[in-house]
């Protein structure tokens, strides 16, 4: 039980750290820091609670990032640019946000003398094109220079190596988590499960990119934080990187769109188009070491968590 400490958090607007933050704001104090380009945290149930302080600041203004976690205790760093729109629109951004907004908030960290932990957000697409059960040993690719898609990727990854390089320099308590597809209440975004879901409680057309045999495996938000809180609490996590995801809940990008319907009821057309840039076949993670470090396993089946989504969509207004 994490009790009394001061936690602060980039991309505290975001919807995975809203689902962090109703974990731990009872018991402790949030700084929640981010520019607000999404925001998932002004509405919700804690968007005024007295245990929060935010902070509207970007992760590239390392003063400001480094004045404002003074006093932290735990640092997650969830900030970053995502989604393939984006990052084909703005590449530039991306690699600048994600490799530069890390080497801030990891030397911001060191400089405040963060005692405990510092959670740093990478991706699972650092195993490139074809991830089938990867696990956390597997040789992490780059992919080919000039496509667009490995921008992300790329940014993710150079993160991921100077958190591991700043606890083996520096002692910082660092820990690495890869995120499968996480989904959820007050995601936000370009992501294929919520675009699919709002649109079908609208009985709107549903598009696919590619052919629709792109394999993924999807993770509800609220295994994803457990995972996180392990990833708090458990002394051996630290140094090392972890593959969260649920690795029973897989099912092709055509089904997803399928499932969607079904589940919801709905009459939308499924309708496919040109993918925007590379794609990635199989995404699919191996578990075994979250499950044998932490204890975690995911619970939520990906019917109950279509549903819980949809039910999330529907309560908001109009």
């Amino acid at each position: 039980m994490i009790q009394g400490k001061k936690i602060f958090i980039t991309g505290g607007a975001g919807f995975i750290a809203n689902t962090l933050i109703g974990n731990l704001i009872g018991d402790n104090q949030i700084v929640a820091y981010d520019n607000f380009h999404r925001d998932t945290l002004t509405g919700s149930a804690f968007g005024k609670h007295p245990n929060l302080t935010i902070v509207r600041g970007d992760v590239l203004d390392p003063d400001l990032l480094t004045k404002s976690m003074e006093g932290a205790d735990i640092v997650v760093h969830a900030a970053a640019i995502a989604g393939i729109d984006t990052v084909v629109k703005d590449p530039v951004k991306t690699m600048r946000v994600n490799m530069l907004g890390t080497a801030n908030a990891l030397e911001a960290a060191r400089i405040n003398g963060m005692s405990e932990r510092f959670i740093d957000f990478s991706t699972s697409e650092v195993f490139g094109s074809k991830a089938y059960r990867v696990s956390e040993e597997q040789e992490t690719v780059s992919g080919s220079v000039g496509e667009a898609r490995w921008v992300y990727a790329v940014s993710k990854l150079a993160g991921e190596h100077l958190a591991h390089a700043y606890f083996k320099q520096y002692g910082l308590r660092t820990v690495t988590v890869r995120p499968f597809n996480v989904y959820g209440p007050g995601q936000t975004g370009e992501g294929a499960m919520q675009t699919f879901i709002q649109r079908a409680l609208n009985n709107e057309t549903i598009y696919i990119t590619g052919d629709g045999s792109q394999i993924r495996a999807w993770c509800y938000v609220d295994d994803f934080v457990e995972a996180l809180m392990l990833c708090l609490e458990c002394p051996e996590a630290v140094g090392h990187s972890f593959n969260i995801g649920n690795a029973r809940a897989v099912i092709t990008i055509l089904g997803l769109a399928q499932t969607v319907c079904r589940v919801l009821g709905s009459k939308s057309e499924i309708v496919f188009r040109p993918p925007l840039s590379a794609d990635i076949a199989v995404r699919i993670p191996s578990v075994e070491k979250a499950d044998e470090v932490l204890g975690f396993k995911a619970k939520v089946d990906l019917e109950e968590g279509v549903a819980r989504t949809a039910e999330y969509f529907r309560q908001l207004p109009a």
